[in-house]
């Protein structure tokens, strides 16, 4: 089986609709241990970005938490920005057009649980920090469009 990944290209930008503008999908299969090791990174550190999310250092903006979304149609990997902490789990919207999965639409606030959660990401002064799964997926796109990303967006990685 292979998940979706969805790179959004547009992340420090601050509206919703914008975010979708250039998001690229790209194929990853589920054994691939480099993405599974970034989403195991992600859940791991994922307390530690809630508490900067909550006390965010100057220069920090545009937080947003990445979900793996299931339904008969297959699983993708999507951006959910602006999100928050609702009870036991999560609620935001949904910052990417699915391909596959039909269960949920780009602008469409949804419920998720901390299992759910396969990355985060912010900019901090221009920089991204977290984004593990795209920093994967980079190696998987020719290198001129990873370079249009970092440019772009600030990608360290």
């Amino acid at each position: 089986m292979n998940f979706r990944y969805a790179l959004a290209a547009a992340l420090l930008c601050t509206s919703v609709p914008a975010i979708g503008k250039e998001d690229q999908t790209v194929l990853v299969a589920s054994e691939d241990q480099e993405m599974n090791e970034a989403i195991a990174n992600a859940r791991t550190t994922l307390d530690e970005f809630l508490r900067i999310k909550a006390n965010p250092p100057a220069g920090a903006s545009d937080f947003k938490i990445k979900v793996q979304i299931t339904d008969a149609h297959g699983s993708e990997h999507m951006w959910v920005t602006p999100f928050e902490l609702s009870g036991q789990g999560f609620s935001g919207v949904l910052a990417n057009e699915p391909e596959y999965v039909t269960s949920v639409k780009n602008g469409q606030t949804i419920r998720f649980s901390r299992e759910d959660v396969s990355d985060w990401g912010y900019a901090l002064n221009g920089k991204q920090k977290g984004s593990f799964t795209v920093c994967v997926v980079f190696k998987h796109l020719p290198a001129h469009e990873v370079e249009h990303y970092r440019r772009e967006n600030g990608f360290e990685c």
